[in-house]
């Protein structure tokens, strides 16, 4: 299969337009100049639209019976072979442009991939959303059909007019007017400072010849009325940016599989199996918790969906209720209500005093300034942000915890912008027990549980932050035994219902790690807490070490002369 027709001319006119940009941005207003440019950008052009003809030829996709199969390259030739399994998301996107054109991108995201694996650019409409089901349905016969999936009969249903998967779907979230304009609401977006900092700084030479006064202009941005007007202006283009990124957001669930919508101007819609959702983060910052709403991001391994943003993945809710959020968060892992366990309250200590060393910092920079540079810089005005640290400290402390769940991990921290992140247990990686020189003085630890949907021990994990030394050692056991435990009852379910109907993903596959499937698990009720965990004594016996009557030898132990080798044994 190839390529839309279309995507020749518009490919090439997308090149030919950033060198075009680029050319006036540097350029200057002479006639012989501008005809230059004019003259290099139609060679440009002609050149892009060969380029882009002859990467037409050379680009095919294929959908095997394992394999999503693409083969492209002009220069060099580049054979890749997807397997089914593999991929995590197919998202379909389309920008205003596009959508008058009748294409759409696919990109094809896998576990472990820190980049997009399989882009295709660009496909009709139709197909595109044809791709994204094609490929999510044979995902699926794939894994549960161990490779015997009959998807090409599949594929001709659908193409007949079979039944199709969208019948079944359902609205798990719509995101109200209210709740759109609270996004723009509690957006702000720094770029129009910047850009009016830049132009103002004389560097690009066709708008300084056309702004001669930027100097000035850049002096009186120091009047209070100018800088107020740069952070409404700045607010509104970050209201506008939020409002058209999310524009009609819908969350739904389709068998197995989360699929949303959204975008004003492009329009974003992708899929999400389930089965591959590593971590679910809710977040929220003081304007959010006094108004009583939350966001919630899925997240997925190797999987960064939206190219980033404030609300991450393209399957963020990006503002509602809590309640809502809560119960979307659990419709998607069941998790109880938490009972965060706080670090010690000496840890505030702590935090206080890094707060005032970094006041005492600050306070210096502005002495030396005042003294030296400007006097009329008030330096003890920095000085007397210390007043602040004691209750900064405690804030710190009262928003950070944990908690072990039945089958959950969830960790809290953060004031301005509080993360707490769910973590199921077989979802987890590693469990990583970090101890700085600070930590150490305090006796305090941090347990990390890292997944194959965070960005490593740099990135955003699940961590019980500032824990006694005593119980991370405790919390770091604890969470290795309910991996295996939660690995172990998921083997044994999908051995009791058999693979029909039934996915489950182990991380470890992923990852590269491995798990002795021998290896003795934990069996009996989740541990409510540490607590408990501290009132067990190891050499105290309970009743399963008493000897019953069932170990008693019988004669059925006792061999018989059956046992005994004969002369047909080798």
């Amino acid at each position: 299969m190839r390529l839309a027709p279309v995507s020749i001319p518009y490919r090439a006119v997308k090149r030919v337009s950033s060198l075009l940009v680029a050319v006036v941005f540097i350029g200057t207003a002479g006639s012989f100049e501008t005809a230059l440019a004019f003259g290099a950008a139609a060679v440009a052009l002609a050149g892009a639209l060969a380029y882009e003809v002859a990467r037409y030829r050379r680009f095919e996709y294929e959908l095997t019976e394992d394999t999503f199969d693409v083969r492209s390259g002009v220069i060099s030739r580049r054979d890749r072979e997807i397997p089914y399994r593999r991929i995590q998301n197919v998202d379909v996107s389309r920008s205003v442009l596009q959508r008058l054109l009748g294409i759409a991108a696919v990109d094809l995201e896998t576990a472990g991939g820190s980049s997009t694996e399989g882009a295709i650019r660009y496909v009709t409409a139709e197909r595109a959303d044809w791709l994204r089901s094609e490929i999510q349905r044979r995902k699926r016969e794939n894994e549960t059909e161990n490779g015997d999936s009959p998807a090409s009969s599949g594929a001709t249903e659908a193409a007949a007019g079979g039944v199709s998967a969208d019948e079944s779907e359902t609205v798990l979230f719509e995101l109200s007017s209210t709740e759109l304009a609270l996004v723009g609401a509690l957006s702000f977006d720094a770029r129009l400072i910047g850009l009016l900092a830049f132009l103002a700084s004389g560097s690009v030479p066709v708008l300084s010849s056309m702004l001669p006064d930027l100097t000035a202009i850049a002096v009186t941005m120091a009047g209070l009325g100018v800088v107020a007007a740069l952070f409404v202006g700045s607010w509104l283009l970050g209201a506008a940016i939020a409002i058209s990124n999310y524009y009609g957001f819908t969350l739904s669930r389709a068998g197995d599989e989360l699929r949303y919508d959204r975008g004003l101007f492009r329009q974003y819609s992708g899929s999400i199996p389930t089965g591959k959702v590593q971590t679910l983060h809710i977040t929220d910052n003081p304007a959010k918790r006094l108004l009583d709403y939350a966001t919630l991001t899925i997240e997925t391994a190797g999987y960064a969906p939206g190219g980033g943003g404030d609300y991450g993945s393209q399957a963020a809710i990006p503002i509602a209720r809590r309640e809502r959020v809560l119960d979307l968060a659990r419709e998607i892992e069941t998790f109880g209500d938490p009972e965060f366990e706080r670090p010690p309250s000496r840890v505030r200590v702590r935090y206080a005093i890094r707060y005032l060393a970094v006041v005492a910092v600050l306070a210096a920079i502005a002495f030396g300034v005042d003294r030296y540079v400007a006097a009329s810089l008030p330096w003890y005005g920095v000085a007397g942000l210390a007043v602040l640290a004691p209750l900064a400290a405690h804030y710190k402390w009262a928003h950070r915890g944990y908690w072990l769940g039945e089958d959950h991990l969830l960790t809290r921290s953060g004031f301005w912008r509080r993360g707490t992140r769910v973590v199921p247990y077989y979802r987890i990686q590693t469990v990583v027990d970090t101890r700085t020189v600070f930590q150490r003085r305090w006796n305090v630890a941090t347990v990390v549980a890292d997944t194959a949907g965070s960005g490593g021990f740099l990135g955003h994990e699940a961590a019980a932050l500032d824990v006694e030394a005593s119980d991370a050692d405790l919390i770091r056991d604890e969470l290795e035994t309910r991996l295996q435990r939660s690995l172990s009852d998921r083997r044994e379910a999908e051995g009791s219902r058999g693979t029909q109907g039934f996915e489950w993903a182990d991380p470890t596959a992923e990852s590269g790690a491995e798990i002795d499937p021998g290896a003795e698990v934990a069996s009996g009720d989740p541990i409510e807490g540490l607590d408990e965990h501290r009132k067990r004594d190891p050499d105290e016996p309970d009743e399963s070490d008493e000897p019953d009557e069932s170990d008693e030898p019988d004669e059925s132990d006792e061999p018989d002369e059956s046992d005994e080798p004969d002369g047909t044994d080798r």
